[in-house]
C-alpha cells in the first residue's frame, strides 16, 4: 500500500462505525439547558448495552453510591445529567479503542487505558485551574487520540519508517508523522471527531493537540488536553511507555498556570479515580 493522502484518509474515516444513536442523542441533548433527567434516562435505556455499562460505572467504588442503582433514571439523578453524558461517550467508545494498534506498539487495552487516563487528568485540570468546562475536558482527553485507530489501519505500513526518523533525529512521534505521512493523527482524530458531529471546538482542539502555538477560542480547552497528554507519560508503572521528549508545550503551562511538575500530583490523582471505576478502569476489564 503506498502512501494515503489526507483526502484518502477522510475516505477511510467514513469506514468507522458512527457512534450509537443513544450516544449521538445524549451528546446533543446535553446542550440544552433545559433538557430534563427523564429524557436523558430515556434516550439511554433504549441501547441495551450502553444500559449496561453505565450502570456497571454507576456502581463502582468511583462514585460511592450507598445502595445499589438498578435504573438508568436513578443514575442520572444521582449522578447529574453531566457525568452521565461522559459516561456515555466513554461507553461508546470502548470498542472502537479497547484493542491492539500494533503500527503503534500498543497492546490490546493500552490506548484505552491511556485515553481514560488523559481524560481524567484533563477533568482534573480544569476544576484545578477553571480554564474549561469539566465535561468539555473529560470528552477532550477521551477522544484526543482517536486518530491513531484510522491512521494504526490503513499506513500501519510507514509505521517503521516514521518510528525510524523519530529515533535518530530524536523528535517526537508525531512530528515524525507529519513528516512521513503529511499529517499526523491529531488531525486524523478532527476528522473523526467531525464524523461524530461532535460540537466544533472539540473537534479543533483535538485536531490542536500537539500544536505549539495556542490560539482562538479553544486555546483553553487545546491547553489542557496537551496538559493531560502529557502527565499520561509522567507515571510510569500505570501508562503507556513514557517518552522522554514529551514534554507539555510552554504555552499550554503558561494558560493553565501549571509547571511541569504538577503532571506527576495530576496523572496520580486520576489514576486514584480510575483503580475506583470498573468500567472505566485502565487496568480493568468493561463489559
Amino acid at each position: 500500500m503506498g502512501v494515503l493522502t489526507l483526502d484518502q484518509l477522510v475516505a477511510c474515516v467514513q469506514e468507522l462505525p458512527a457512534l450509537p444513536e443513544a450516544a449521538q442523542k445524549v451528546f446533543r441533548m446535553t446542550e440544552d439547558p433545559n433538557v430534563s433527567t427523564r429524557e436523558i434516562g430515556s434516550v439511554i435505556s433504549s441501547d441495551i448495552a450502553l444500559t449496561t455499562r453505565l450502570l456497571r460505572i454507576a456502581n463502582s467504588a468511583y462514585y460511592g453510591i450507598p445502595r445499589m442503582v438498578g435504573t438508568i433514571s436513578e443514575a442520572v439523578v444521582i449522578l447529574g445529567i453531566q457525568a452521565l453524558r461522559n459516561l456515555a461517550l466513554a461507553a461508546a467508545t470502548f470498542d472502537l479503542m479497547k484493542g491492539e494498534f500494533a503500527g503503534y506498539g500498543l497492546r490490546a487495552g493500552e490506548l484505552w487505558r491511556h485515553s481514560v487516563l488523559c481524560a481524567l487528568s484533563a477533568q482534573i485540570i480544569a476544576k484545578k485551574t477553571q480554564a474549561v468546562k469539566l465535561e468539555e475536558a473529560f470528552v477532550g482527553g477521551l477522544l484526543h487520540d482517536v486518530g491513531k485507530v484510522v491512521l494504526n489501519v490503513h499506513v500501519a505500513p510507514q509505521f517503521q519508517a516514521i518510528l525510524a526518523l523519530a529515533e535518530l533525529d530524536e523528535m517526537p512521534f508525531h512530528e515524525a508523522e507529519r513528516l512521513i505521512l503529511g499529517f499526523d493523527h491529531a488531525e486524523v482524530g478532527r476528522r473523526v471527531a467531525e464524523k461524530w458531529n461532535l460540537p466544533t471546538p472539540l473537534c479543533m482542539a483535538i485536531g490542536a493537540h500537539h500544536q505549539a502555538d495556542l490560539e482562538g477560542d479553544t486555546a483553553g480547552l487545546t491547553a489542557v488536553i496537551q496538559a493531560a497528554d502529557a502527565a499520561c507519560y509522567v507515571e510510569n508503572s500505570l501508562l503507556l511507555a513514557p517518552d522522554p521528549r514529551s514534554q507539555c508545550p510552554a504555552a499550554a503551562l503558561e494558560t493553565l498556570n501549571l509547571a511541569q511538575a504538577d503532571l506527576d500530583e495530576i496523572v496520580r490523582e486520576a489514576a486514584e479515580q480510575a483503580s475506583r471505576s470498573q468500567g472505566l478502569s485502565p487496568v480493568g476489564r468493561a463489559a
